[in-house]
């Protein structure tokens, strides 16, 4: 069943639910909490990165996973990074979220350390390979860099590639956090050399479904051509911010079962 909204119609709308969800309140429910514990823009950005990376199945059970990433990190994610001995990594064995383990999250921690110590950073990495309306050639880049040391191969799988066709939900959620000012509190926006206008909306089952029924989506499989149709609808509607709809769709399908 799909609502027949005229495009002036349909921005009113999806505007309004955007006011009702994109607000502190979303966050008390939401994994972006995690790197709300922090305020050091490195540390933010790592527990953020590493939350957004096993975001998928019941949300109470990413968040607590997640608050137990950050106690094994000794509630220091940077500082663990970069000064975490080979010794230290095997605190984080026992650890699991669906199929990430103990040993993709050593991996995970080693070449973070990569990104920082040879390529200035999360930001940097990102920004270096953006294009002028998309940061999926960066999800791309940055998987490279990622796994450019050692790594086992099983953990390549965590780390989505839209070259490859991939809706990469995850990470785009992660951007949408690190890079949007929302101005309410909910997403950082700490990331100041990308702009909201290059994001990409976090495409999953829920946002899938409500943008099909609104006829902002006509292609069946979530994945990065259902993206790109996606975000060109999305970027009809608002060019400077298209990801803000994020909270309109993800708060209908979720709180309103739209």
């Amino acid at each position: 069943m799909q609502l027949k909204l005229k495009k002036a119609e349909l921005k009113t709308f999806l505007d309004e639910k955007v006011q009702l969800y994109n607000h502190p309140k979303f966050i008390e429910s939401d994994p972006i909490q995690i790197p709300h514990q922090f305020s050091k823009k490195e540390d933010i950005e790592i527990a953020g990165f590493l939350t957004a990376t096993i975001a998928w199945g019941n949300r109470k059970s990413i968040i607590n996973n997640a608050k137990r990433m950050m106690k094994l990190l000794d509630h220091s994610p940077f500082e663990f990074v970069m000064q975490h001995q080979d010794s230290d990594l095997e605190a984080l064995q026992p650890f699991v979220h669906r199929t990430f383990n103990g040993d993709d999250f050593m991996q995970f921690i080693k070449s973070l350390k990569h990104i920082y110590a040879e390529h200035d950073g999360l930001e940097a990495v990102f920004a270096k390979y953006a294009q002028k309306t998309s940061l999926q050639q960066s999800i791309h880049a940055f998987k490279t860099l990622f796994f450019e040391q050692p790594h086992l191969e099983r953990t390549k799988k965590h780390v989505s590639d839209p070259l490859k066709n991939s809706a990469a939900k995850r990470i785009n959620m992660y951007l949408r956090w690190m890079v949007r000012n929302d101005n309410a509190g909910v997403d950082f926006g700490i990331w100041k050399s990308l702009s909201p206008s290059q994001l990409s909306c976090p495409l999953d089952v829920h946002s899938g479904n409500v943008a099909r029924k609104l006829g902002l989506l006509k292609r069946k499989q979530n994945d990065a051509k259902a993206l790109a149709e996606l975000d060109k609808n999305l970027r009809q509607l608002d060019p400077n911010d298209p990801v803000k709809y994020d909270f309109a769709l993800f708060g209908l399908g979720v709180f309103e079962g739209f």
